[in-house]
């Protein structure tokens, strides 16, 4: 029985309980997480009342005093927000990993949070008479309309787990990019938006406290009436259709009753990042391993930890704690954890991977590979020839294009090679782990290097150029060990390694968060770098990009064997009598190679590793060469029409191409999710 797994020990002695027994480690976490919130609590109420009055406060505050006033209607209130919020985003991270059966699916997963944030960035900019209804409807109306659109990309493939997945990650980053694209261009508008965007915990009343209660306990009421069905759904199709469960029912329901948990907590607090992930995962590596158990476990430990990192923010801070992002905090505290506790313990059986879905195959792919490379060289020839001047658009030849080209064909020449790289990179991830929701950035490298970026802006003055290029390098290759270090233990087993990158990257954001909420100006430098922009890019590091994407891209096709044999499994692997470890190690170190060699250049470009490959696969290319050679084209051609049309569309201002890029590509591959 899946339930009867023997005892296990993590490799560093550390004993997993058995799957029937209790889970212990789990069970003392989330006493040590209660316990550290106890510790911070009690001297930040005591600073703001006498212990002697700490009941009165509670039951019966006197309104002429107002450190009792203050205690009962903003300290309390929050303090119950914050268990009430992590409760329901354990709760809700556990069973999307269990319904889409994916260990990092997350309230991030469903593209809730990026819709809900979208809703009021539009609403702030272009209609702030909805506001006077309440920012908490704005929010939860987004949130459904994000919803509805993953539902509608999915419906048709009777909401399988990959669908959805895939799905989600299209509208989550599509609003998402949209939403950075309104603040690039109209941020002095969106700045309040900041705070509630990483989650803001103030309370001025008990009125969110029982707004919330209610919803989330018929939500979490819901979800406890259906633990057999959705524990069913842990299993592969086909075993679970042999027991008489409607799949589709229940996949709907248990995304619905989720779902509904994290709109309910985003249109009271805002993003609250990172704690659903978090909390579904310590409790799984904590020894949980029956649903019943994690649908337990989780929000407790969601709860502890929300509460410990808001109490310890108001600790740090003081006053000033409202002004700092509450779920930035939250990754501070919860991915060390999670970090230290990876080696230590063992995961259990993996969840079951996503099932493919039956694709129509390009055969033979030649002429669908042809006409994508012909179409990148039209396209290079527009955007070299063809732009804005002194008298309007028009093309230019001759000795009138020698000028024009040295600045245009740096740019060009960067965008398309950071996108041929980030493509091949995310193939490589996706074909490692079998998770489609694996990138380049899952390593942490992205984050890395924008943290050691970070790092020189704030301790030199004026730092030049190649300065913060060599601070990203150190902190994008810092970050890469850390992550192989993390995963050596297990042979860089797939659901540790990810859970590694996540958690580092998670890390690593919340310090850029805290940083930038502190209003240095400084720290605005890195936006454009952050959302993917070739602005910086001259002729020297143009042609460092292309020479680093040559020499990989040369040493590509030695993968290609490995990367056909890795989706069947590890077992399959060592029949064929490979090095599971070895190989694995080599493809990491590759994908390591070309996401530094472009991130450091033009930054994260998030949308191209992880969408270029899925692109490539709707397409019809199932073979790992084919379908290689056709996600490097896309990635390229993607990234260079997104350079062109983000320095030409608006000028004489500028959309990073980053942004662009998700923004012409995400129709696209919605369309193709359509159909079936």
């Amino acid at each position: 029985m899946a339930d009867a797994a023997v005892s296990k020990v993590g490799t560093a002695g550390l004993i997993v309980p058995r799957a029937g027994g209790q889970p212990t480690v789990a069970i003392l976490l989330c006493a040590a997480l209660a316990a550290l919130a106890v510790a911070a609590t009690i001297p930040n109420l005591a600073v703001q009342l006498p212990p002697a009055l700490w009941l009165k406060a509670l039951a019966l505050p006197e309104i002429d005093d107002m450190r009792q006033v203050l205690v009962h209607y903003a300290f309390l209130p929050r303090l119950a927000v914050s268990l009430l919020c992590g409760a329901a985003l354990g709760l809700a991270g556990t069973v999307l990993q269990q319904v889409l059966r994916n260990p990092l699916a997350s309230p991030e997963t469903v593209g809730v949070l990026a819709g809900a944030y979208l809703a009021l960035a539009l609403a702030t900019l272009f209609s702030p008479a909805l506001l006077s209804f309440g920012r908490e409807w704005v929010a939860l109306a987004g949130a459904l309309v994000a919803l509805a659109a993953v539902f509608a990309l999915s419906w048709h493939k009777g909401l399988s787990p990959l669908s959805v997945v895939l799905g989600g990650l299209v509208v989550s980053l599509y609003a998402g990019a949209i939403g950075a694209a309104l603040i690039v261009l109209r941020h002095e508008w969106l700045a309040n938006l900041f705070i509630w965007g990483s989650g803001s915990l103030g309370q001025q009343d008990w009125k969110t406290t029982l707004w919330l209660l209610p919803r989330l306990s018929l939500a979490a009421l819901a979800i406890g009436l259906m633990v057999r069905p959705l524990t069913l759904l842990g299993l592969d199709d086909e075993g679970a259709r042999s027991l008489g469960l409607p799949l589709g029912v229940y996949r709907f329901s248990g995304l619905a009753a989720a779902v509904a948990l994290i709109a309910f907590v985003v249109a009271a607090v805002g993003v609250v990042g990172f704690v659903g992930l978090a909390a579904a995962a310590l409790a799984r590596i904590g020894g949980a391993r029956r649903l019943g158990q994690r649908l337990v476990m989780a929000p407790l430990i969601g709860a502890a930890l929300l509460w410990a990192a808001d109490q310890g923010v108001q600790l740090l801070a003081g006053p000033q704690g409202d002004h700092l992002p509450t779920g930035a905090i939250t990754a501070l505290l919860g991915a060390p954890l999670l970090l230290w506790l990876l080696p230590r313990l063992a995961l259990g059986a993996e969840l079951p991977a996503p099932i493919a879905e039956r694709l129509p195959r390009a055969s033979p792919p030649g002429p669908l590979l042809a006409a994508i490379g012909l179409s990148l060289l039209l396209l290079l020839a527009l955007v070299l020839c063809y732009g804005p001047g002194p008298h309007g658009w028009s093309f230019v030849l001759g000795d009138q294009l020698a000028p024009l080209l040295s600045w245009r064909l740096p740019r060009v020449s960067a965008a398309l090679a950071a996108g041929a790289m980030l493509a091949l990179a995310g193939l490589m991830m996706k074909r490692l782990t079998g998770n489609p929701m694996a990138s380049p950035e899952v390593l942490g490298i992205s984050a890395g290097a924008a943290l050691g970026m970070m790092a020189a802006l704030f301790s030199v003055a004026g730092p030049s150029r190649p300065l913060q290029m060599m601070a990203a390098t150190v902190g994008a290759f810092a970050a890469l060990a850390a992550t192989l270090a993390l995963g050596s233990r297990a042979a860089y087993a797939p659901e540790r390694l990810l859970l590694a990158g996540v958690a580092l990257t998670a890390l690593f954001d919340a310090l850029i968060l805290v940083l930038t909420a502190t209003g240095d100006p400084r720290a605005m430098l890195l936006l454009n770098w952050l959302t993917g922009s070739t602005y910086g890019v001259d002729a020297d590091s143009a042609l460092l990009t292309a020479a680093a994407a040559l020499c990989l891209f040369l040493v590509a096709p030695l993968f290609i064997r490995w990367l056909d044999m890795l989706p069947l499994g590890a077992a399959a692997v060592m029949a064929l009598g490979l090095d599971v470890r070895k190989v694995r190690f080599a493809v990491l170190l590759m994908v390591a190679a070309l996401t530094a060699a472009s991130t450091l250049i033009v930054g994260p470009l998030t949308f191209i590793g992880l969408m270029a490959p899925h692109l490539a696969r709707r397409l019809g290319l199932s073979r790992a060469l084919p379908q290689a050679v056709g996600a490097v084209l896309l990635g390229a051609l993607i990234m260079v029409a997104a350079d062109w049309i983000g320095r030409t569309a608006i000028l004489p201002r500028q959309i990073p191409a980053g942004l662009v890029a998700t923004l012409i590509s995400g129709p696209v591959l919605m369309g193709l999710l359509r159909r079936r």
